[in-house]
């Protein structure tokens, strides 16, 4: 299996963990965000903050099932896996852009580092559904 796929999937997974774990355990800085980015949208912040923690949580648990997919070799010997992992890099995609969109249009200021985190793991999907598609058309 690639590699390159084995690590992404990974790090994607590692980098998600924290930032569910601090909006489902309410943490301070996390709870702050979220009242500020709750305010133009009108809507709960406490409820949010959860729905996007439970969000996060599974496409975390999405990229460690690529993961674990692929380091056991599932995918290789059955074609199931595939679409899954296909579609959890898929989500995970779109709900980096709309943690983008969140960050430029709801936030006062962007926290650039959480900036940079997004668009790491959208590079990183990107490069995960070119790198498979590749693995799976040598089949």
């Amino acid at each position: 299996m690639n590699k390159l796929l084995l690590v992404t999937n990974f790090i994607n997974g590692l980098l998600l963990v924290r930032f569910s774990l601090s909006k489902l355990f309410a943490w301070p800085i996390s709870v702050k965000a979220f009242v500020e980015m709750a305010k133009p949208l009108g809507i709960d912040p406490t409820f949010f903050r959860l729905f996007t923690g439970v969000i996060i949580t599974s496409i975390c648990l999405g990229y460690f099932t690529n993961f674990y997919l692929m380091i056991s070799k599932k995918v290789q010997a059955s074609i199931k896996g595939v679409p899954f992992i296909i579609l959890s890099n898929i989500v995970g995609i779109g709900v980096m852009v709309g943690a983008l969109i969140s960050e430029f249009a709801l936030r006062e200021v962007p926290k650039w580092p959480l900036v940079i985190i997004a668009a790491v793991i959208i590079l990183f999907s990107i490069l995960n559904l070119t790198q498979f598609k590749k693995l799976i058309a040598k089949k």
